[in-house]
């Protein structure tokens, strides 16, 4: 997901999150030949050397389960299979029932009725949520899951897109200030007549990794943890940390595939908990929910709103591109969390969002983000769009791109907005 400004990019030269590639299937094609095939010269260069054009001739073009094959016809039936291999490779963990909520504090902030929750899934800390909407709300309202960013700060999460005080740490000040303009959008979006959801993602936040609870490594920078709140912990131990848990991102990768599960599917489990939460509040309309987030948050975005049709409006901002701009260009500028491996034998990338058909679906760019090649990004857009026609609906999936790099800034924030108005509210 991904680092925006002098942080991501001394993430990105500093840590090595190279996901491997897994192999790949045997699949009868039905005639459909790879059309990557004829690509293949030897004398190619790319991230992976001269061995970039040969990686990418392995998958079939398109997957072998795209619904742009003319052999899928019905959309309920390829739906039906492409979502049961989708669902079988992500592996997600089984996390049991909708957990226990516990309220923490209740407060009124800016306008906004605040309640800061927290529950205990079957392992790790406990998970630290947000939930926000107008102070004088009455009845119920639509619901949105903000799903914050990556931008390799893994001590923070909740606090990357809200504003809960008048007083913020400098580092989501400063957060806020390159990747947000200066806006907390859970804040913004909350105002205008939502009820909205921020939790800690796997890992990030009250859900990081914990130094005191390593063992085994010869790379843990210090044992315990400051006794203080983690708002009054010095900046300098928070950037310490997140290096060092950029540079276990392998480890925990490699881990949760031995265990027989990916991170794709461990963020869907944890998400879908939290939106269970949501969907369960007596003041939501859980038939008007919708999701969405920025890089990190728009990596979350695909994977749950194109396998959960609880989600009735996704907006996804600085994640969209092609499994060939992974492997040829820019895997290096991302997380591990972003692979499931042999799925991209079945689905392109932005296809995995498309599974969510005929569902309205918003992805927000930045024409000079430096996390994707522009060219595989509108290649991915137009793979969406022949998505959509196809299935009859090409007016409920829009696609923006704006100047400047990796972002969502004011302008992108109130285009989804009004995309969040226009399916939710109406």
């Amino acid at each position: 997901m991904s680092i925006h400004s002098e942080p991501r990019r001394d993430f990105i030269r500093k840590s090595a999150l190279m996901a491997g590639a897994l192999g790949s299937g045997i699949f009868d094609l039905s005639g459909y030949r790879n059309t990557h095939t004829d690509m293949i010269n030897p004398s190619t260069k790319s991230i992976i050397g001269n061995y970039g054009a040969w990686a990418t001739s392995l998958r079939p073009s398109p997957g072998t389960l795209s619904f742009r094959r003319p052999a899928w016809k019905d959309l309920s039936t390829w739906k039906e299979k492409a979502m049961a291999k989708t669902t079988e490779l992500m592996a997600s963990p089984d996390i049991g029932a909708i957990p226990s909520v516990r309220t923490e504090k209740r407060y009124v902030f800016d306008g906004l009725a605040i309640e800061e929750l927290s529950w205990q899934l079957p392992y790790g800390h406990r998970t630290r949520a947000v939930v926000m909407k107008p102070e004088n709300a009455v009845g119920r309202l639509p619901g949105i899951l903000a799903l914050h960013d990556h931008g390799g700060k893994k001590y923070f999460g909740v606090d990357k897109i809200t504003r809960l005080t008048g007083a913020q740490h400098p580092l989501m000040v400063n957060h806020q200030r390159s990747d947000y303009e200066g806006q907390a959008w859970a804040n913004e979006i909350a105002r205008r007549g939502y009820v909205v959801l921020v939790h800690d993602a796997f890992t990030f936040g009250s859900r990081r990794v914990r130094y005191e609870d390593v063992e085994g490594l010869p790379w843990v920078p210090h044992r315990g943890h400051p006794n203080k709140p983690d708002g009054d912990v010095d900046s300098e131990y928070i950037l310490e940390y997140n290096q060092w848990a950029a540079e276990h991102e392998h480890v925990m990768s490699k881990s949760l595939f031995s265990s027989g599960t990916t991170w794709p599917g461990v963020f869907l489990a944890e998400d879908q908990a939290a939106l269970s939460i949501l969907a369960a509040r007596d003041d939501v309309d859980s038939e008007k929910l919708g999701c969405g987030g920025l890089s990190g948050g728009g990596l979350r975005t695909v994977y749950l709103a194109g396998t959960d049709a609880r989600i009735k409006c996704a907006v996804c901002a600085g994640f969209m591109s092609t499994w060939d701009d992974f492997v040829l260009h820019k895997s290096y500028t991302h997380t591990w969390m972003t692979y499931v491996p042999l799925l991209p034998n079945y689905l392109e990338f932005p296809e995995i969002l498309g599974l969510r058909v005929p569902l309205p679906t918003l992805v927000l760019n930045n024409n000079q983000d430096e996390l994707y090649t522009l060219a595989e990004m509108k290649k991915a857009d137009g793979i969406l769009r022949e998505v959509y026609a196809k299935a009859g609906v090409p007016g409920h999936f829009e696609s923006v791109y704006y100047d400047g790099p990796h972002k969502l800034d004011a302008g992108m924030q109130q285009k989804a907005f009004d995309w969040f108005g226009k399916w939710l509210r109406s």
